[in-house]
């Protein structure tokens, strides 16, 4: 019965471990796509804002006005 309760016992601190594992690898992988949404929400800040300013340039143009012969 001893040799039952040893057995099991260290089918649970092996599952322990590889789950520990586990985590660990999620939570690395998790901090790496972290770090890959702030670069992507860098990146679309600096669109927005130089959309913007591409819009704000086009309404300072001249307008487009029909030519005389219409």
């Amino acid at each position: 019965m001893m040799a039952d309760e040893d057995e099991r016992l260290i089918r649970l601190e092996e599952t322990v471990a590889h789950q520990a594992k586990t985590i660990e690898e999620l939570s690395d992988q998790l901090a790496d796509q972290w770090k890959v949404v702030e670069q992507v929400r860098a990146k679309l800040d600096r669109l927005t804002e130089r959309f913007l300013n591409l819009e704000e340039q086009s309404h300072d143009a001249v307008p487009i006005t029909k030519p005389p012969h219409y």
